[in-house]
């Protein structure tokens, strides 16, 4: 297993590698956002960016813009949100990175009152930025949402999804799996989309909302997911999403990760 971080995009990227690069992580999940982690930011920094991550010896994988609209009921919107995601990935690329994550579409406005329409706007967006990763040569990994987005949230929501864009991976975020209902989706996206699953996303929270809390301050059963997760033989890479201001909480919650991980 690799264990990773993300950098806070309002703060410098170079700063963000430095700082998560002494704490022990293997890499650093880039999230490619505004406005001190642009495409255009990155690529003017790239070779401090690169000198960064060979000094403390990181990886680096990429996520993909979070607050675009690309189910956006204006055309406009949408094509200027594709065209981010676009320069995204091949910005993500000129630093190596060879996987993505990306939010489905999610629904503001008056697309909640023709859900129907904007769903239908949000996979023809996804299909544009899922060929755009094909001819890159870059794994996609689509992550799963919580209600209050609208947006992909039920392992059955999916299905669709992945038979539509059969090179496109799965990343769970266990923490959004745990908002908005009585019970706890993991266990039934690990066993549904194992063969999908490429990407984990762990914090804590309450189960009603997206918290970033440090592990086991919520209410968040990990050993219960991390045994279903060892079922299946997952070995890949899960990034700690435990944004608090101190950061030593992101760094005992590291530590808890990996000693839940080896005994679960």
């Amino acid at each position: 297993m690799k264990y990773g971080a993300m950098n806070v995009p309002t703060k410098s990227v170079v700063k963000e590698i430095k700082e998560l690069g002494k704490l022990g992580f293997d890499y650093i999940e880039l999230t490619i956002d505004a406005p001190e982690a642009t495409p255009e930011v990155i690529l003017k920094e790239k070779e401090r960016i690169k000198e960064a991550l060979s000094t403390y010896q990181l990886e680096v994988m990429g996520h993909l813009p979070t607050f675009l609209s690309i189910a956006d009921l204006y055309k406009s919107i949408r094509n200027t949100s594709i065209n981010e995601y676009i320069k995204a990935l091949e910005a993500g690329c000129v630093l190596g990175i060879k996987k993505f994550i990306i939010h489905p579409g999610t629904i503001r406005g008056l697309g909640k009152q023709v859900k129907y329409k904007a769903n239908k706007y949000a996979d023809e967006s996804l299909s544009i930025i899922v060929s755009k990763a094909a001819e890159l040569k870059v794994t996609l990994c689509i992550e799963n949402m919580f209600p209050e987005l609208h947006a992909p949230t039920e392992p059955h929501e999916f299905e669709k999804i992945f038979s539509k864009h059969p090179d496109l991976k799965f990343t769970l975020d266990i923490a959004h799996a745990h908002i908005g209902t009585n019970k706890d989706r993991s266990p039934e996206f690990i066993r549904r989309y194992a063969d999908k699953l490429s990407h984990i996303h762990i914090s804590d929270n309450y189960g009603k909302e997206d918290n970033h809390l440090p592990i086991g301050v919520g209410m968040i059963d990990f050993r219960k997911i991390f045994k279903e997760l060892n079922t299946i033989g997952y070995d890949d890479t899960m990034t700690l999403e435990v944004f608090s201001r101190d950061r030593d909480y992101l760094k005992m919650s590291l530590d808890k990760v990996k000693q839940m991980w080896v005994i679960s």
